[in-house]
């Protein structure tokens, strides 16, 4: 445990070591890369907490991000569910799907802005169009490879299609969907920055573009460090909050039926 520590630590102190280097140490004094360094980044990451402009700006995306990924979610898990379970499904919609992901998300900027017009909803458009994918791909996996055994057992213990969706499949199929969560999280997190250059008013990608516009060298780099720092939290978060549990398919089922028979299904 501390050993995992100290080299992650590390690692990080050599990062911000070779960055020192580059910009306050190697670089001479009329040098560009000066503006770069961690003393201007710093002290104008102080300022922007002090002031509270960086705390309106990490709520404005979370909420961005947030949104996206609860529509994404909604879309996703059915269609993937439908596409991994109904063969004709998968071969109707299976080809969309591939040309539809193949699509960088930050290629429909152009789409979003003539649709639903420069602010948020253009942002959570191009969260969608990014995040939708893992999610529908990661479940449709899931279920392809689902234990047949499985639902036979939940038939044979007269499950409703409800039951047998949420004590049968659901476990079954959870640790590929988290997986494809996780992935969606960090690919809307992504999406996010660039996203937010489309005409709104308030988020870490439109402070990024406004300290470049006011030539504040010292606050761009400070608002890289906390789109860096938001993102390790946010994975954190997520792996946390989407870790996989410990599954027990058919159980709650099993404990309908009759001693003997229940330890016969396990």
């Amino acid at each position: 445990m501390f050993r995992d520590v100290l080299l992650r630590t590390s690692g990080l102190a050599a990062l911000i070591l070779i960055w020192w280097l580059a910009t306050a140490v190697l670089a001479s004094a009329d040098s560009f890369a000066r503006r770069f360094a961690p003393g201007p980044a710093l002290r104008a990451l102080v300022e922007l907490a002090q002031s509270g402009e960086l705390w309106s700006h990490l709520c404005a995306s979370a909420e961005r991000v947030a949104l996206g990924l609860v529509l994404s979610a909604t879309l996703g898990i059915p269609l993937g569910v439908a596409v991994g379970s109904v063969r004709w499904i998968a071969q109707m919609l299976g080809p969309s799907v591939q040309v539809l992901r193949m699509v960088s998300p930050l290629s429909w900027m152009p789409v979003a802005l003539l649709v639903f017009g420069a602010g948020t909803r253009s942002v959570v458009f191009l969260i969608v169009m990014a995040a939708t994918w893992p999610i529908l791909l990661s479940t449709a996996d899931g279920v392809a490879h689902l234990d047949p055994r499985w639902p036979l057992v939940g038939r044979s213990l007269g499950a409703s299609r409800w039951e047998l969706l949420w004590h049968v499949v659901w476990p079954g199929v959870r640790p590929r969907v988290l997986a494809g969560m996780r992935l969606a999280v960090s690919v809307a997190w992504i999406v996010l920055v660039p996203a937010e250059m489309l005409g709104v008013d308030s988020g870490l990608g439109y402070a990024i573009l406004d300290a470049r516009d006011r030539l504040d060298y010292g606050e761009l780099v400070a608002m890289l460090l906390v789109i860096a720092a938001s993102g390790i939290v946010l994975d954190g978060v997520a792996r946390w909050l989407l870790r996989e549990r410990p599954a027990a398919p058919a159980r709650a089922l099993v404990r309908r039926v009759p001693a003997p028979m229940a330890e016969e299904f396990g």
